[in-house]
């Protein structure tokens, strides 16, 4: 399986520890058997990258504008952060 805590030119990175409610941790490993990740780490690291690479894009070709609190809810919710 692919690691995916490395960065673009393959070094591993220094880890640190985040905390997730048990309920969506345990969302995660229902969604370890049906995709390529062995660890709920490996999953949430690779979602994270995703996310931060279209918000660092967005930010970085628009202006920065004040968000929604009722967008970001729901995009916490859709992500399992909120149920």
């Amino acid at each position: 399986m692919a690691q995916h805590d490395e960065n673009q030119t393959g070094e591993r990175q220094p880890r640190a520890t985040v905390e997730l409610p048990a309920a969506v941790h345990a969302r995660i490993e229902k969604r370890l058997a049906h995709s390529e990740f062995d660890t709920t780490d490996e999953y949430v690291t690779f979602v994270l990258e995703g996310i931060l690479g279209r918000v660092e894009d967005a930010t970085d070709t628009e202006a920065v504008t004040v968000v929604d609190q009722e967008e970001v809810e729901t995009r916490l919710q859709a992500l399992g952060y909120r149920s």
